[in-house]
């Protein structure tokens, strides 16, 4: 009897998982779909003046591989490159300026803001200090981009041309991370999958959607809005300052685009579990508002949707239970299905797609594993920093 009703209770789970993936698959934005790429445009009539903006520390190991394809930037209007030196211990500052005397191109700055005070994170503030270095240039645009960012000769023209001609306040791709590793091609592309899920990229462009996102790799901000929206004094204690920003922008009745990215590559390469398993849990539960019943409630939601067909299957198949067993598959090849387009975009092997689920078991541990951490007072920890979490951080003003 007890076993009778464990098996018909699993029938059901799996029922839900895969009413779970229907509904994904149909009614949240396409989010599996990567043909969403900078909007269609024309040329502006004069081209506006961008400062670009790149904090950067203890980046010594991959500015060679950026840096110089910023300053090569084919464009046609004033641009300037301001790299903001926040802190390092590794010549990161020097090396830049050694970069610029020996490739020449745009003209660099380099600044360096000091310690942040409490409140801001490292990354902020040092924004803070290259914006302030860029209005004295009176710039229309701002590219904040990061330090491991390489951009193709085209990247800033394409992107000016795309926000200019298309009314938007913010033009953010989300640039192609680097696969090569085992670990990598197992976690990347997932990771992009996963925040695409989280946050589908049609409906971030909608003027009158709630969803906001950006990528804070590549951001193209208009300055004017940078000021009505505060930005970035109004997130400065954001981890995920992508996300803060475009949510600020979005508040003060901005216009945002965010797409998968073409041209534009990350050089940082996160060759162990290790470094991949940092770089998700540093910021997963802060992702959750830090809230135990948010953490709960995600475990949850992941076990459901993506560990739940393939433990059916195995399950119906050894028990005899064909309904279980073919509900789990369906589950299952759905999520395959849906992850298959992402993989294409990474050029990685059709093979990767039914381990989703073992990919998706190592993101539902690192997102318990940050939140030990954060308990533990070692969450949100980043090149020797720590930030609490926002309301624990007292207001300005």
């Amino acid at each position: 009897m007890g076993q009778t009703a464990a098996v018909s209770a699993l029938m059901w789970i799996t029922v839900v998982s895969l009413a779970a993936w229907c509904w994904l698959l149909l009614f949240q934005g396409f989010f599996w779909r990567t043909d969403v790429r900078l909007p269609a445009h024309g040329e502006p009539a004069a081209w506006p003046s961008v400062c670009v903006v790149v904090p950067a520390r203890d980046e010594a190991a991959v500015l060679p591989a950026s840096l110089p394809s910023l300053l090569a930037q084919d464009y046609p209007g004033r641009a300037e490159v301001f790299l903001v030196d926040d802190g390092s211990t590794d010549g990161t500052g020097e090396l830049a300026r050694e970069l610029s005397r020996r490739h020449g191109g745009l003209p660099l700055t380099v600044g360096s803001p000091g310690e942040p005070p409490a409140g801001w994170t490292g990354k902020l503030w040092a924004v803070r200090h290259g914006i302030g270095l860029a209005r004295a240039r009176d710039p229309e645009f701002l590219l904040l981009t990061d330090a491991d960012i390489a951009h193709a000769p085209h990247s800033l023209r394409e992107l000016v041309a795309a926000a200019d001609t298309g009314g938007f306040d913010v033009v953010s791709q989300m640039a192609r991370l680097r696969v090569e590793s085992l670990w990598e091609r197992l976690v990347v592309p997932a990771f992009v999958y996963f925040f695409a899920q989280l946050y589908p990229f049609r409906r971030i462009s909608r003027r009158r959607s709630r969803t906001a996102a950006a990528a804070g790799g590549c951001v193209l901000l208009r300055a004017g809005m940078a000021e009505r929206a505060r930005i970035p004094d109004a997130i400065r204690h954001a981890v995920i300052d992508d996300v803060a920003l475009a949510r600020a922008v979005k508040g003060a009745g901005g216009h945002v685009w965010l797409g998968l990215a073409e041209r534009v590559d990350s050089v940082r390469p996160y060759p162990r579990l290790h470094d991949l398993w940092r770089m998700v849990s540093r910021s997963a539960y802060a992702q959750l508002r830090h809230n135990p019943l948010l953490l709960i409630g995600t475990v949850a939601g992941l076990a459901l949707v993506y560990l739940v067909p393939p433990a059916a299957l195995v399950a119906g198949a050894a028990d005899g239970n064909a309904p279980t067993a073919v509900l789990g598959a369906l589950a299952w090849a759905g999520m395959a299905g849906t992850y298959l387009p992402m993989l294409r975009y990474y050029g990685q092997p059709v093979w990767l797609a039914p381990l989703l689920p073992f990919t998706a078991f190592l993101y539902l541990l690192m997102t318990v594993d940050s939140a030990v951490q954060h308990h533990r007072g070692r969450g949100a920890a980043w090149k020797g920093r720590t930030y609490a979490r926002p309301d624990a951080v007292p207001d300005e003003g």
